[in-house]
């Protein structure tokens, strides 16, 4: 399996504060990752401190090598 995060901080970086914007996004997402099985399809859409959709995450199946 894989865990995928993706996160926009659009153009300005969220606004200059990338490191702390990310660092509580980082937080946040990985208290509340108890409240999911952790199987292929689970996933959640991210919000910013100001409640505003910019990623999400996912768990996907591994890639056939």
């Amino acid at each position: 399996m894989k865990f995928l995060l993706e996160v926009d901080m659009g153009d300005t970086a969220f606004d200059g504060k990338a490191v702390e914007e990310l660092g509580r996004i980082l937080r946040y997402w990985g208290g509340n990752l108890r409240h999911y099985e952790m199987k292929p399809g689970d996933g959640s859409v991210i919000y910013d401190s100001g409640y505003r959709e910019v990623g999400r995450w996912t768990i996907t199946e591994a890639d056939a090598s």
